[in-house]
């Protein structure tokens, strides 16, 4: 493990961003209340293998090539914004019956991991927190700095992940409560696609 300056004030400022409600957040909680706790927990294995892509690739230069590119930014921007738009606009289109979870059955574990993934990977905002974040805690003189950086990025991905998980569950435990009351399946499903699709909007946006 790389000696690491300042590890209590990383882990406390990791925790505390973490916990502020922001658009991981909110993914998870729209994919477990609207597919259940398996569903948010495989989204937050897939949004952490994408932290995980950021954080290498903050070691390795190419975070700082693609923010200190306007257009590569705005495309991949673009790209995530859209996929999300278009997964939002699925799950509004989407047909429930008898209460059950919109493509709860339908929809693979596997594409579902593949979504929570992309959706991190295709936010250029997380590589540009990711390379004003992480450096503040690293110290040339302490060894590798690549080795420093995957460390902190994997210990701020480990305290995401362990936050988004406590959402997951309790989101799809109350998402459990409304697909047991069929009147409230409709409104449900509503609230998934449109957390979906402001996330989208919010992105292409700010």
């Amino acid at each position: 493990m790389p000696e690491i300056e300042n590890l209590g004030v990383f882990l406390v400022a990791a925790i505390s961003l973490n916990m502020t409600p922001g658009p991981d957040t909110l993914y998870v909680l729209a994919r477990s209340v609207g597919q259940g706790r398996r569903a948010g927990v495989v989204s937050v294995l897939g949004g952490s293998t994408g932290r995980l892509v950021h954080t290498f690739a903050t070691a390795l230069g190419l975070s700082a090539l693609l923010v200190s590119s306007p257009k590569a930014y705005a495309v991949v921007k673009l790209l995530g914004a859209i996929y999300l738009v278009y997964l939002g606009v699925r799950m509004l289109l989407g047909r429930d019956e008898k209460g059950e979870r919109v493509e709860a059955g339908a929809q693979s574990l596997a594409r579902i991991y593949t979504q929570g993934f992309a959706t991190n990977v295709l936010n250029p905002a997380v590589a540009a927190f990711f390379i004003s974040f992480l450096p503040q805690f690293v110290n040339p003189e302490r060894g590798s700095v690549a080795a420093q950086v995957v460390f902190l990025g994997a210990l701020f991905t480990t305290t995401a992940a362990l936050w988004s998980l406590t959402v997951a569950l309790l989101a799809g435990t109350f998402g459990n409560f409304l697909t047991a009351h069929p009147r409230f399946a409709r409104a449900q499903r509503w609230l998934t696609g449109s957390i979906l699709v402001a996330l989208g909007a919010r992105l292409a946006f700010v």
